[in-house]
């Protein structure tokens, strides 16, 4: 089969390799669509630690095409969504209710415990191994179409548990920082989850307007505008919830910044070297403010409920794939994607 398969730090390539088999409890998912994350734009980098050698990807819907010993309750062509976090769920992690920090060490997405992608092969290819498949294939109903469902594997997940974590109740002012793609999808979890304000700050005409376009009552650019007063003016105080969606000290410190005292800041962005807490930001640590992370829900339960809120016409997501490749341009996609060219946002790609 045809896979896109790192090599090395700024070495991605298209090749032959073996197709994989379902060993027991396993499922092997022809992949229909798959697309990028940031994620796998650090593992291009090299920032991430990936061995040589593994095909990149976390985020699909397929078909499936052979199950192992064990699995019952599916079909052979079946159509289905697979999270991008893989749960065993029998481990301590998933048993106590933590079920992305599976502690079984496989996963399309592997981060818990730090294991960022680095222990099985991914998705962006032919055929996918979908391990622990009874606690992760998630049937896709008919009236349901691929592009509609694709972003629930990841960054949908992901953002909307910004706000699901961040306790937002109906009447909060929620804002979001950085309006990419798990942004986006924050500022849609906000909205479904109550807020009577949700305010989209960002650097970028084309993510600011598709905030606006996702549901957001106030956007703010960050290159002409004081965001922490213009956050407080907007809220008359400050936010009941600051969601961070980047992973940098500046987004961090500005989302605790624009907090009322006993306000959440919910935080998804993935930080490397030194964060800080500055203590003025944090009222010295008598503010009652709350700081809580959360890494993507995944499993088959997860992605059953994120596509009954699209069947009901909750959400739509479709707006977010600006752009369509086949994977043996994949290369091309990961330019357009990391360069962030031509206002795109999410791709789609079909093997």
């Amino acid at each position: 089969m045809k896979a896109a398969v790192f090599r090395g730090p700024q070495k991605l390539a298209v090749e032959e390799v073996e197709r994989p088999k379902a060993g027991v409890g396993e499922a092997i998912v022809r992949v229909t669509l798959t697309t990028i994350c940031g994620t796998d734009v650090h593992i291009l980098r090299g920032e991430y630690p990936v061995k040589p050698g593994l095909t990149v990807g976390h985020e699909m819907v397929g078909v499936i095409d052979e199950l192992g010993p064990g699995v019952t309750g599916y079909q052979v062509g079946q159509r289905v969504l697979v999270g991008a976090i893989t749960p065993c769920g029998q481990c301590r992690g998933c048993l106590s209710g933590h079920a992305s920090q599976c502690g079984h060490g496989e996963g399309l997405e592997a981060l818990g415990g730090w294991r960022l992608g680095n222990t099985m092969n991914g998705v962006q290819a032919e055929y996918a191994r979908v391990p622990f498949a009874q606690a992760n294939l998630a049937p896709i109903p008919d009236e349901l179409k691929d592009e509609q469902v694709l972003l629930l594997a990841d960054i949908a997940s992901t953002g909307f548990s910004g706000a699901e974590s961040g306790g937002v109740k109906i009447g909060d002012a929620v804002v979001v920082f950085a309006q990419g793609p798990i942004g986006l999808c924050a500022t849609v979890g906000a909205r479904l989850m109550g807020a009577s304000l949700v305010i989209g700050v960002d650097g970028d005409d084309t993510r600011l307007s598709m905030a606006r376009k996702l549901g957001a009552d106030a956007v703010i650019d960050i290159r002409g505008q004081d965001v922490v007063a213009e956050v407080k003016r907007l809220t008359g105080g400050g936010a009941d919830v600051a969601i961070e969606a980047l992973g940098t000290q500046q987004t961090f410190e500005s989302a605790l910044r624009t907090l009322n005292p006993g306000g959440t800041l919910s935080s998804l962005g993935i930080y490397s070297g030194k964060l800080q807490v500055p203590y003025d930001a944090f009222a010295a640590g008598l503010g009652d403010h709350r700081i809580v992370t959360t890494l993507c829900p995944g499993g088959k339960e997860r992605m059953r409920r994120l596509m009954e809120v699209v069947r009901a016409k909750r959400v739509d997501l479709t707006p977010l794939l600006t752009h369509r490749f086949q994977l043996k341009d994949i290369q091309d996609a990961y330019e357009l994607f990391s360069q962030r060219k031509d206002g795109v946002l999410k791709v789609a790609i079909r093997p």
